[in-house]
């Protein structure tokens, strides 16, 4: 293990933020952290990254305290902020050198670490342009080329592709993917976006309520809903009495909808056919089509937390 949390609780006045979190990561992985918004992610990353002390607990790095002894995770530590951390009056270049120059780079070195960013991150032919006249992802590729400036071991990503357009986010996975693959880049991961994380992650650590209420590799995670379908139907207009009854059914766990698409749960020995089409029947529904899944990563989020995770 290159980073270990040991029972990491962190306290605000009556607030339990994080409550005994354990979990771990081995040199090479890519290690997804997902919960809905005040599960207690950011204020977890917070702690690991040194930035807040825990009330009670411990983080380790390569087997020694990283309380008693910060300075080792620090020197090999990145970490790419929920929020942009950028210098807007000063352009990419400026901003890689000021940062490098806080990682004490300097001179050939610094220069030569600056042009393979800019490379790495995609802007080298904006370099001069002001970050202030920067599109969102344009700033978040920057962000991320501050963070692997000083060529991290280890590198904390906070949600690095929110609010930006599909093409900055797909490059900036193939980014963190090729990072990881060419260099061996520990790398810890948040993002409200299931995708990311089946497309990044070896391991997933799942939290709520300042808990880590589920762990294992994607695999893993699917299996706690091993026992269950998802049914997507699809119906030619959406009539309350037809998502009343679903949501009345006791042997239907969860009952979403977004558009003329609506998404149950149902034990896979239930014949969810039959069911369907009495209700629809009844509420005089059309159905288009019934689709059967396995459950996906989505799936056992909201089994487990209840919630959305963007709520």
């Amino acid at each position: 293990m290159i980073l270990e949390a040991v029972e990491l609780t962190k306290q605000f006045k009556q607030m339990k933020a994080v409550n005994g979190v354990n979990l771990f990561l081995e040199k090479g992985e890519i290690v997804g952290l997902l919960g809905p918004n005040g599960a207690g992610k950011s204020t977890t990353i917070s702690m690991i990254s040194t930035l807040i002390p825990p009330t009670s607990g411990d983080v380790r790095f390569n087997n020694e305290s990283v309380l008693k002894n910060p300075t080792k995770l620090r020197k090999v530590l990145g970490v790419v902020p929920q929020e942009i951390a950028l210098y807007t009056d000063l352009s990419a270049k400026e901003n890689l050198y000021f940062f490098g120059r806080m990682y004490h780079l300097s001179g050939a070195g610094l220069r030569k670490k600056v042009g393979e960013i800019l490379e790495l991150i995609g802007l080298t032919e904006r370099q001069n342009d002001l970050v202030k006249h920067f599109s969102g992802g344009m700033k978040r590729r920057l962000n991320i080329g501050v963070a692997l400036l000083h060529e991290p071991e280890f590198i904390i990503m906070d949600e690095p592709t929110v609010g930006i357009d599909p093409q900055s986010r797909n490059y900036i996975l193939e980014t963190v993917k090729r990072l990881n693959q060419e260099k061996q880049m520990t790398v810890l991961y948040t993002s409200h976006y299931m995708e990311e994380v089946e497309f990044l992650c070896d391991r997933i650590y799942i939290m709520d309520k300042g808990s880590i209420i589920a762990s294992g590799t994607k695999e893993e995670i699917k299996n706690i809903l091993s026992s269950e379908n998802t049914v997507q139907i699809k119906v030619e207009r959406v009539h309350e009495p037809f998502i009343d009854a679903l949501r009345a059914e006791p042997i239907i766990n969860r009952v979403t909808v977004q558009d003329r698409l609506i998404t149950i749960l149902t034990p896979k020995e239930v014949n969810v056919f039959n069911m369907l089409f009495k209700l629809a029947e009844k509420t005089n529904t059309v159905l288009t089509s019934v689709e059967i899944q396995t459950p996906t990563l989505e799936d056992v989020f909201l089994h487990l937390t209840g919630r959305a995770l963007r709520d």
